[in-house]
């Protein structure tokens, strides 16, 4: 007897076990290859694989999240935000999230909300979320007394910021910013100019301070002067802004902006009031935004390794959710990658030094302060006139 639909119903959606029926294995073997687990052969996984994808059979990941008390997803708190920075991290957190085979829950909050990261925060955990990723850049709570403001009790992982949470296992990455600023730094100091001025992003990102911080160190470690920082918010307009302020002080030979953005703007500036770059002012930004290669010059600048902080991250805080009782994966290092191009060169010379002779003394024959005219060929006094 032909089975029917009845009642126009759909025939029922197959199971785990008509997986198992029909690849000949045990339904414990269909759900070990379904979650990926050791211990199974490549032949045996091929023919679960072949007849969940004959029946079309689907994980049921409810059912899989009562069984496990996981939901295999990971929640991202991240600034709504299109600046370069934020985004480029963010879609290598989505691409690394998607390695992994979990699923992706994001939150975004806007500046100037203090509450808006705990209340991302709850709303991913009211989703059951297995572990946190948060990408806040901006110093929210700013001029509070608590040291910890966000209690967590899955996994985090934190991307360039110091955080504020407190959770089973807190996981950092991306805070190499300070390092790629020394770097900028000293490769405008072995170029040969006597000192760097800074144009800063807002004080209020990490980012930015960080930037800050290592321009700074590096200056004071080599024992130069630390000129007065510049600070703008992010825009080539405000690069522009701060370039016109900059071109007016001849003695600005090297410029590092804190990124490509008011590096341009910088540059349009300089150029504009008569200062070449590199040949008057050298500048380097940060980040490698596409356009940096094909603006005039051609920028130098610190790329940021997106992907890599990202794959990195999502694999250590993965980790931390499948083997809760195993020691964090150590971090490295991220990878500092100076791109030099057209835009930064050896300091100008310095002009000559004319220098006239005290009155009433005369410098001495041949000296560089001897602005007088040879004596004439009979031995006679010069004329004056």
């Amino acid at each position: 007897m032909t089975r029917g639909t009845g009642r126009g119903k759909s025939a029922p959606a197959p199971r785990s076990v008509d997986v198992a029926r029909l690849a000949g294995v045990s339904q414990k073997t269909v759900s070990r290859v379904f979650n990926d687990e050791q211990y199974v052969s490549a032949d045996v996984r091929r023919r679960v694989l072949e007849a969940a994808e004959q029946l079309g059979y689907r994980r049921n990941n409810a059912a899989r999240a009562l069984a496990s008390g996981r939901t295999r997803s990971i929640g991202v708190v991240t600034l709504g935000t299109a600046l370069y920075g934020p985004a480029s991290l963010l879609m290598g957190v989505e691409r690394a999230v998607r390695d992994t085979g979990y699923a992706l829950r994001v939150v975004n909050t806007m500046e100037g909300d203090p509450a808006g990261i705990a209340g991302a925060v709850d709303s991913l955990l009211d989703q059951g979320v297995d572990g946190i990723v948060i990408s806040e850049p901006i110093d929210e709570e700013e001029g509070t007394d608590s040291d910890v403001s966000l209690r967590v009790d899955v996994p985090v992982l934190v991307l360039g910021a110091p955080s504020a949470v407190a959770a089973p296992t807190l996981l950092t990455a991306g805070d190499g910013a300070d390092l790629m600023a020394r770097t900028a730094t000293e490769h405008l100091l072995e170029l040969g100019h006597v000192t760097v001025h800074h144009l800063a992003g807002p004080q209020r990102w990490f980012a930015a301070r960080d930037r800050l911080n290592g321009w700074r160190a590096t200056l004071t470690a080599r024992g130069r002067d630390v000129p007065q920082v510049t600070e703008g918010d992010w825009s080539a307009a405000s690069g522009y802004r701060a370039g016109r302020e900059l071109a007016r002080d001849p003695a600005v030979t090297a410029v590092f902006a804190a990124n490509d953005d008011m590096a341009i703007g910088l540059i349009r500036a300089l150029t504009e009031a008569g200062r070449r770059v590199p040949e008057d002012v050298s500048v380097v930004g940060f980040d490698d935004v596409p356009v940096a290669a094909y603006v005039t010059p051609p920028l130098t600048t610190v790329r940021q390794p997106f992907d890599t902080v990202a794959q990195e991250g999502l694999k250590r805080l993965v980790h931390a959710v499948e083997n809760p009782d195993a020691d964090p994966v150590p971090s490295s290092d991220p990878p500092v990658d100076l791109v030099v191009r057209a835009s930064t060169a050896p300091p100008p010379p310095p002009p000559p030094n004319r220098t006239t002779p005290a009155r009433g003394r005369r410098a001495p024959s041949g000296s560089r302060g001897d602005t007088s005219p040879p004596p004439l060929p009979d031995g006679g006094p010069p004329s004056h006139h």
